[in-house]
């Protein structure tokens, strides 16, 4: 089987969900503002990206622009010269090319970033991203929920400007009945809870969702691969405990899990 390439920094400091955004204080998600927070806190970062309609990647989540900017209609639909004039609401800057993104954090700590995916087999947000960490300097992984994305990412392989080649992550949860899976054939979701794509992905490290942890498969990754296991998404000490009994990282969110986060990053310095 083949060996997982899972650095040491992957688990080495808990990972804010999004950047630490906070609203209140005009801190937005998926910004430089709330990566720049995350560096100050000593926490990794985890975010998404997704293409413009000209092929550029753009730091955002949703696939609309309505709840966190001033326009509206699908980020997809528009230019990165139009996303540009974009304000997000409480923040006085627009969604941030990933370009920019990597410019501003210049190797500070781990970024794990997550391509938002269209599923249909249109791969070139794969391509965009890896000439761009081909020109990074720091440690920086990937992840999708899309398990052909990631497979062809794997065989893409990613590197870092000094050669390093980025892992490659699944995320993943145990089931995908929720409507807002709706679009998943009834294949895809049985190939999805089953793990039957793992031959062709074979994923460097395995984001799965805290609630339903635990389960066979984050539990048979470490054991057969020594693949990591991140948690997501966690904000109540009852998720913390269950990620820190099943899990070897956590990916945190919101001002109650802060301070968890924080815990967890002095116990990690400290080794216990």
């Amino acid at each position: 089987m083949r060996p997982v390439n899972a650095p040491a920094w992957l688990i080495e400091r808990p990972i804010a969900h999004r950047g630490l955004h906070d609203k209140a204080r005009g801190v937005i998600e998926n910004t430089v503002a709330a990566a720049q927070a995350a560096i100050a806190g000593g926490f990794a970062i985890e975010f998404d990206v997704q293409m413009s309609m000209d092929g550029e990647t753009i730091v955002f989540h949703d696939e609309t622009l309505d709840r966190l900017t001033d326009a509206s209609g699908p980020l997809r639909a528009m230019r990165a010269a139009d996303i540009a004039k974009v304000r997000i609401k409480g923040a006085d800057e627009a969604p941030p090319t990933l370009a920019a993104f990597l410019e501003a954090i210049a190797g500070r700590t781990p970024l794990i970033c997550e391509l938002k995916s269209r599923f249909d087999g249109d791969w070139r947000i794969a391509d965009r991203v890896a000439a761009l960490a081909a020109a990074y300097d720091g440690p920086l992984a990937f992840k999708s929920f899309d398990h052909d994305l990631v497979a062809y990412m794997r065989l893409r392989r990613p590197r870092t400007r000094d050669g390093a080649p980025c892992p490659i992550g699944i995320l993943a949860q145990a089931a995908y009945d929720d409507p807002s899976w709706s679009f998943l054939s009834a294949e895809q979701r049985r190939d999805w809870t089953d793990f039957d794509h793992f031959d062709l992905a074979r994923p460097d490290f395995l984001s799965w969702n805290v609630d339903d942890l635990p389960h066979k498969i984050p539990f048979l990754m470490k054991e057969l691969t020594g693949a990591p296991v991140m948690a997501w998404t966690v904000r109540t000490a009852g998720q913390r405990e269950a990620a820190r009994k099943w899990a070897d990282q956590i990916v945190f969110n919101g001002e109650g899990a802060i301070v968890i986060a924080r815990s967890e990053a002095t116990k990690q310095s400290r080794g216990s």
